[in-house]
């Protein structure tokens, strides 16, 4: 029969949902919410192991094995022939609370006023709250729980954890990288797309954006021109605009950015591989010419290798940083892409006396991306799992647009697409009168999220009949499904439009 003490026992140790943990280490952190919460006071007495194991359900071991751990982490002592009790000093000793001066105008900062360079406003790649619940996610900035290499990923991590790796990676490296992962760059990555580096000339970034940011921040003030693709990516144009550099919008069309005519420029900003977001390549007779173009008239060229491994048809095209001898072409990429946006790894590569600088510059930022990860993300390229993994996105991608492909046809033949040859993306022009904005929010009441085309223009046209599918975070089953529910939400537009679909 439950007493009032043992239904106190109940709720204070009541097991967290916590689905990572073991069940001792639920336990665990229940009894430590608890005496960090103050529901447990120093010198509070703990129940018997048996009577916790009873009460919760669970092995008295389970519960030994976790009040041993608490005594050695001094949240607990034992006490010989009286038992387990909370430490004196298991909780922080917490500031004395003061009021605070009781003045009679308090007039709250202006922010508004004194933040000098807001992003709040610059329309940007967005998720809507709670994306996750929606059947039908063709949405950027995702990790596909069916490809990631779980188990791959684990052993890299244990791996790195091992007390004969720690002296690799605990140290601070201040201004440097984990030097296993540089090497790694320099001589798996980088020769697969033509491009060959000493160590002096790259530097690991925290993801791609944030290498946007270091090149801004060196590079750029409010008299440099920057040359962007219009339509174009969104997140470099943000990450640059903080410098306030002078815009110049680059048209794109079928073969990718158009490089006979270009202004006068300083910097130009270009994704040659997988173009973002029309997904084309740009051909080979072009780079040549923009390079030309850039020696002639003495500008520098920030290539960004967007989804350059991601290939399905056709021979690799050589990156722009690998036919540049001038040392004219500033060259970025991922190593995490592919496996998980949330990873957070990219790389610069670019000449010695830029290097330096950036470096500085991100010790003041960051100090340094994360050491644990860079060592762990090392080991996980030696050991080969980098390549096996790419080749499952690939052959997955190669699966799902072919999907996406047959279900555009059969309900929204009345749009225009071009299958990538890389890649995990669609872009997609509609009828003259859709404008995509429009149709993502209608789109949502279907259970279907889409990237809206406008945020990729620096001047979007008005309708904005273009829009991108994204296929990594949606499981090949839905994609039909989602591309059928789009069509019903397009037929939704048309109604209140008055216009007719014909395909």
């Amino acid at each position: 029969m439950a007493t009032s003490r043992t239904i106190q026992w109940a709720q204070l140790f009541e097991l967290p949902a916590q689905s990572a943990l073991p069940l001792q280490g639920r336990l665990r952190l229940a009894v430590v919410q608890a005496i960090m919460g103050g529901r447990l006071s120093p010198g509070a007495a703990m129940p018997s192991s048996r009577e916790l194991a009873s009460l919760l359900g669970l092995s008295r071991n389970t519960v030994t094995s976790a009040f041993l751990q608490l005594i050695d982490d001094g949240f607990l002592e034992a006490r010989p022939r009286r038992g387990v009790f909370v430490t004196a000093n298991a909780r922080p000793q917490l500031a004395t609370r003061i009021e605070p001066l009781n003045a009679s105008n308090r007039v709250a900062p202006n922010w508004s006023r004194r933040v000098l360079r807001s992003q709040l406003d610059r329309p940007t790649l967005s998720k809507p709250e709670q994306w996750s619940a929606y059947p039908y996610p063709f949405i950027y900035g995702t990790y596909d729980p069916q490809l990631f290499p779980t188990e791959d990923f684990r052993e890299c991590c244990v791996r790195s954890l091992a007390r004969s790796q720690l002296p690799h990676w605990t140290p601070d490296l201040e201004i440097e990288d984990v030097p296993e992962l540089v090497e790694q760059i320099r001589t798996r990555l980088l020769p697969k797309r033509g491009v060959f580096a000493l160590k002096e000339e790259i530097i690991v970034t925290v993801g791609t954006q944030h290498a946007y940011y270091l090149l801004a921040d060196a590079l750029f003030d409010k008299d440099t021109v920057v040359g962007l693709e219009e339509p174009g990516h969104p997140h470099a144009r943000n990450s640059f605009a903080m410098r306030q550099p002078k815009w110049v919008e680059l048209a794109v069309d079928a073969h990718g950015l158009q490089v006979d005519a270009l202004p006068d420029l300083d910097y130009l900003f270009v994704t040659p591989s997988h173009q973002s977001p029309t997904t084309v390549t740009l051909g080979l007779q072009r780079r040549q010419l923009l390079l030309r173009q850039a020696e002639l008239n003495d500008f520098i060229i920030i290539e960004d290798d967007y989804e350059a491994e991601n290939l399905y048809h056709g021979e690799p095209m050589p990156a722009l940083k690998s036919l540049d001898p001038a040392g004219r072409v500033i060259y970025l990429g991922s190593v995490s892409k592919s496996l998980s946006p949330a990873l957070r790894l990219g790389y610069i590569v670019a000449p010695r006396a830029l290097i330096t600088e950036l470096r500085v510059i991100r010790h003041a930022m960051v100090r340094h991306p994360s050491a644990f990860l860079q060592h762990a993300y090392a080991l996980f390229l030696s050991l080969g799992h980098h390549e096996s993994h790419t080749r499952r996105v690939n052959q997955a991608m190669q699966e799902r647009l072919a999907i996406a492909a047959q279900a555009l046809t059969d309900y929204l033949g009345d749009f225009k697409f071009a299958m990538p040859q890389g890649g995990a993306s669609i872009w997609l022009e509609a009828p003259p009168w859709v404008d995509a904005g429009e149709l993502g929010l209608m789109a949502r009441s279907h259970g279907v999220l889409i990237e809206a085309g406008d945020v990729f223009f620096g001047k979007p046209p008005y309708p904005c009949p273009y829009f991108r599918l994204r296929l990594s975070s949606i499981p090949a089953a839905q994609i039909a499904q989602g591309i059928r529910a789009l069509g019903l939400a397009v037929d939704e537009l048309a109604k209140a439009r008055g216009e007719v679909r014909q395909f």
